[in-house]
């Protein structure tokens, strides 16, 4: 009996052995399931790099990029580009969040592109981090309430994100998109970064 009840024991116990490795494998499996970030989220993961680069870095652009395999969601992406800028070094940085690896030229998380020729003159213009206050999700609730009437006669849009301060604005500003890109777009909005506020409608 002594020695049935052994054997018993000993199964179970390779059975509890042998079943341990699978919530592990599943749980990673779940992990690496890529997933778009809001805006503000992405600016901020690609800043603390850019930071390293130069310590008076400020924000020049940011613009959301539709990557395949991600489904966007409200107010988020599964690609953002941004560029940086520093006086004391007198060059723009570009930088790169992508949630996911696309061979050869997309990579997985926060990535350096190339420098630059830096101007703090123009139709745009740097800003600091600390001015972006409101993020892709609040700008895309304000700027959905300006155009109902597009999106009826427009319908199944996607939607993308540039952040920029063209000059005649006081702060930066989101400018929310409808359509496959922001040169090709009939409707976008833009909305004021800092406050929240309603700024401008573009067609």
């Amino acid at each position: 009996m002594k020695t049935l009840l052994t054997v018993v024991a000993g199964g179970l116990l390779l059975a509890g052995c042998s079943e341990q490795p699978s919530a592990p494998a599943a749980a990673k499996k779940l992990e690496a399931r890529p997933e778009p970030i809001s805006g503000q989220s992405a600016l901020f993961k690609m800043y603390q790099v850019a930071r390293t680069w130069a310590p008076d870095v400020t924000v020049m652009k940011l613009t959301s990029v539709r990557l395949e395999g991600v489904a966007d969601q409200p107010g988020k992406s599964g690609g953002w580009e941004a560029v940086f800028g520093s006086e004391q070094k007198s060059s723009a940085h570009g930088f790169t969040w992508y949630a996911a690896d696309l061979e050869p030229t997309i990579h997985k998380g926060v990535y350096a592109g190339s420098e630059e020729s830096y101007s703090a003159h123009g139709a745009t213009l740097p800003f600091l981090i600390s001015d972006v206050k409101i993020d892709t999700d609040a700008a895309l609730a304000t700027a959905k309430g300006k155009e109902e009437a597009y999106e009826k006669s427009h319908p199944g849009q996607p939607v993308l994100y540039l952040l920029e301060k063209p000059s005649r604005f006081a702060h930066p500003a989101w400018r929310v998109v409808w359509g496959e890109s922001v040169s090709t777009s009939g409707f976008s909005v833009y909305v004021d970064a800092t406050s929240g506020s309603f700024l401008e409608i573009m067609h």
